[in-house]
């Protein structure tokens, strides 16, 4: 059965456009011109992953995203925005978006993102991983991403860096603090935590979350990583998450 992609984008040739590039690619796309719509499409036939304009008149896309996450529904939700300030961006995750595209977009970028969502919602999608770095490199011992691991310590606590994490029921603690975290967020912070003390770097954390590299001129790590330093810092206590300038992220409490 093809998957299914509810669209909402109020900008006719856009979504006209879209609507039928998505249909090519082999998705069953229903295409709606406002929020509205699209809740009352989402509740009437719940769709694989959604497509949502953030500016659209009256019920915008970051509404019918706190709309649905508020009812519990985790269907994942590619954001379609021209705002590009990093702020702007925050509202979209802060709304329960799982990722974004700026305007103007390339079709095949849409692509590749959906592919990532669909991915990670969908184990008769996932695929092994591939070869691994060769003995004696820095990434020798670096644990599987969440998207790939499906080994028995997965129903185990993972701690690290005095956080806790139960990736079973996909909740995770700073200390005694439950930490509220998107699917996105839990995925990388997961991944951190597995690999506590090994630097990261930008290309290895985009194959392990999202599945695709968006090259360095994307922001998309740099959002998710400030996002998620916001929910786990606390005044007084030591930062978790660090930056390795020109190379990535590792997690370690100094």
């Amino acid at each position: 059965m093809p998957q299914t992609v509810l669209l909402a984008e109020d900008d006719r040739a856009i979504r006209h456009a879209l609507e039928r590039a998505l249909t090519l690619e082999g998705y069953q796309v229903t295409a709606v011109a406002d929020g509205v719509e699209a809740l009352a499409q989402a509740h009437k036939s719940p769709p694989d992953v959604l497509v949502l304009d953030v500016m659209m008149p009256g019920i915008d896309g970051l509404q019918v995203c706190r709309v649905l996450r508020a009812e519990g529904d985790r269907t994942p939700i590619l954001m379609l925005t021209a705002l590009v300030e990093t702020a702007d961006r925050i509202a979209g995750l802060d709304a329960g978006a799982d990722d974004y595209v700026v305007k103007p977009f390339d079709v095949e970028e849409v692509f590749a993102r959906l592919r990532a969502l669909l991915r990670r919602t969908s184990p008769a999608a996932e695929t092994p991983a591939g070869p691994g770095p060769g003995p004696g490199t820095p990434t020798e011992a670096l644990a599987e991403s969440p998207r790939r691991t499906t080994t028995p310590d997965t129903r185990h606590h993972l701690e690290a860096a005095g956080l806790r994490m139960d990736p079973q029921a996909r909740r995770a603690w700073r200390g005694t603090r439950e930490l509220e975290l998107t699917r996105t967020e839990f995925e990388l912070l997961e991944l951190l935590v597995r690999n506590a003390g090994i630097v990261l770097d930008h290309s290895t954390i985009y194959d392990r979350i999202w599945g695709y590299d968006f090259g360095p001129g994307s922001k998309n790590l740099a959002v998710y990583v400030g996002y998620l330093r916001r929910k786990l810092d606390e005044p007084g206590a030591p930062q978790l998450i660090h930056t390795v300038r020109g190379v990535g992220y590792v997690l370690r409490e100094d």
